[in-house]
């Protein structure tokens, strides 16, 4: 693991969205697609998710002026930056940088449907997602999570170049979080894949990483919300438009 680099690395799932409800309530309803205009690069925050980029915001203010970020960057993707702006609007002259490398996970072909949409329209999709798993799984049109993990490691070799002594926060989604530690913790396929199935990761939570004296970043935190009741939000724990189905 490398001796350099941020000094901590935030991950913050993006607050809720609009597509975040689109899903649940296609999932619900044993819809086959979602009921969902925008683009998946265009989905607004919800009323809800507005209201969880704020309490975030006021936690983040409050915090002792050597453990705040120093450093933002978001996916593009308005949900993302949406929630960047208004969780570091109160931080003062931090640079905000938008990199496309933390988007969300392209799903090509099965952008929008939901898991009874895929097997009734792309029977053939779902079957072979089955044989080849998740991870190495890759849509028509679309990346795998091993593309994912591919551009991640990208931004962090930046990172460890540019950001020496920094506290970085990135706000982007649920994939790229998780691909995050499957990188950093140098996990393999079958733990991260225990990961996924045993968590749900909540909107507007937060992941940390703080370097340790002489070593790498290490998890010090994992899917925190306590900061959203505290500021008067709820939680949510909702899959993205855009998130593939399992």
């Amino acid at each position: 693991m490398r001796r350099y680099g941020p000094a901590a690395l935030w991950l913050v799932r993006h607050a809720e969205s609009t597509g975040n409800l689109a899903r649940e309530v296609a999932e619900s309803g044993g819809a086959e697609l979602l009921d969902l205009a925008e683009r998946d690069a265009d989905v607004p925050l919800s009323a809800l998710g507005r209201q969880q980029a704020s309490a975030l915001g006021k936690w983040l203010a409050g915090l002792p002026a050597q453990q705040r970020p120093t450093v933002v960057m978001s996916s593009p993707y308005r949900r993302a930056l949406d929630t960047a702006r208004e969780a570091t609007a109160a931080l003062g002259a931090v640079p905000l940088d938008v990199d496309e490398r933390l988007r969300d996970r392209e799903l090509g072909i099965l952008d929008l449907h939901t898991k009874a949409g895929i097997e009734a329209r792309h029977p053939d999709e779902s079957a072979r997602r089955r044989r080849l798993g998740k991870f190495y799984y890759r849509p028509p049109g679309g990346e795998s999570w091993a593309d994912v993990a591919l551009r991640l490691r990208s931004v962090l070799g930046d990172a460890s170049l540019d950001l020496t002594g920094e506290r970085v926060v990135w706000f982007t989604h649920e994939a790229p979080i998780l691909l995050t530690r499957y990188i950093l913790e140098e996990l393999v396929e079958d733990e991260l894949m225990t990961i996924t199935r045993s968590t749900s990761l909540a909107n507007c939570s937060v992941t940390i990483f703080e370097r340790e004296p002489g070593d790498g970043l290490r998890l010090l935190t994992f899917n925190a919300t306590e900061m959203l009741d505290e500021h008067g939000a709820s939680p949510t724990a909702e899959p993205d438009a855009g998130s593939e189905p399992d």
